[in-house]
């Protein structure tokens, strides 16, 4: 298989017979579906450290470009390590056979800024996952998320935007809200902060809310809940701020957990009856962040660096 075919593929500008021709010869041979991936880690590696560069292959009088909006997404002052992984399956005729899945994966204590092949942008909040088709087909465009995400959608009328979490879905045509989506905390929540959405439950359809504008919804009880929203510090993770507001003890640890990319493990009970309000800058620190606990709540902490443990005593 020529690699400037499998370039073409993984820019998702192959036409139906040629990507139905690269799945027959990656199934035919374990070989070829090795290679396959082989070369597209280094497709994704060029998206990863290209920023303003593209691969250019030559096919018939077309050219091919690698997407530079992926290539950026990368918008923080250190090293980030992005797990990348790449998917295929098969739709149906109506939707123009096979395509690629993209998977993007960010590691606890860091924050990623991505721009979909639409143009919406999205920025992932630490310990989230998100997966989309390298190329939107013509009748909507359709994500997976697993964690906390703030969209910025690009506009389109004709193919609705549509997020999927492990218990809801939320559909946009074009808007800024923010979705907290843990499948590991059992969580579900979106705060709508322009134009409109619409979130149903993905296990009864029938449960639908409308949002307007500095309101959210959130699952309780299986049940989907709305509440107005007056302050926004909650959201403002994408700057590098932790912020709260009135919150229990234990979400402020759970959030501790994600942003430092530890485990904290309470001991002292007495201190889980308490609500906290404040913010902290992510790049001072969890010590600096506790030590500011400290002056509002009576505890002490010990920390294992070696294990990367937190005991609250």
């Amino acid at each position: 298989m020529e690699k400037e075919l499998l370039h073409k593929f993984f820019a998702g500008a192959a036409t139906l017979e040629e990507k139905e021709a690269i799945m027959h010869w990656m199934e035919s041979d374990p070989g070829n579906k090795q290679f396959l991936l082989k070369e597209r880690k280094l497709y994704n590696a060029v998206l990863l450290h290209g920023e303003d560069k593209q691969v250019q292959q030559q096919a018939g009088r077309q050219q091919y470009f690698l997407r530079r909006g992926i290539a950026r997404f990368l918008r923080v002052a250190a090293m980030i390590v992005v797990a990348f992984g790449l998917g295929y399956f098969w739709q149906s005729e109506k939707t123009e056979g096979p395509i690629a899945m993209q998977t993007i994966s960010v590691p606890a204590g860091q924050c990623v800024n991505v721009t979909l092949p639409d143009g919406s942008n999205i920025w992932l909040n630490a310990q989230t996952t998100i997966q989309y088709p390298v190329s939107f087909n013509k009748e909507n465009r359709q994500i997976k998320l697993d964690g906390e995400a703030y969209f910025n959608v690009a506009k389109d009328s004709k193919r609705p935007f549509i997020v999927n979490t492990k218990e809801c879905s939320v559909e946009v045509l074009g808007t800024k809200f923010n979705i907290d989506a843990y499948s590991s905390r059992d969580k579900f929540e979106t705060v709508l902060m322009e134009g409109s959405v619409k979130v149903s439950m993905l296990d009864d359809p029938t449960q639908a809310v409308s949002l307007k504008p500095n309101n959210k919804v959130y699952r309780s009880n299986g049940k989907l809940l709305t509440q107005k929203v007056s302050n926004y510090e909650r959201y403002r993770w994408k700057e590098g701020l932790i912020c709260f507001v009135d919150e229990p003890f234990k979400v402020v640890m759970e959030d501790f957990e994600k942003f430092y990319g530890l485990t904290i493990v309470v001991n002292n009970q007495k201190v889980t009856q308490y609500l906290y309000t404040g913010k902290f800058k992510q790049t001072d620190g969890v010590d600096y962040a506790l030590s500011l606990l400290q002056k509002n709540i009576h505890f002490t902490y010990q920390r294992d660096r070696e294990n990367h443990i937190v005991y609250i005593n």
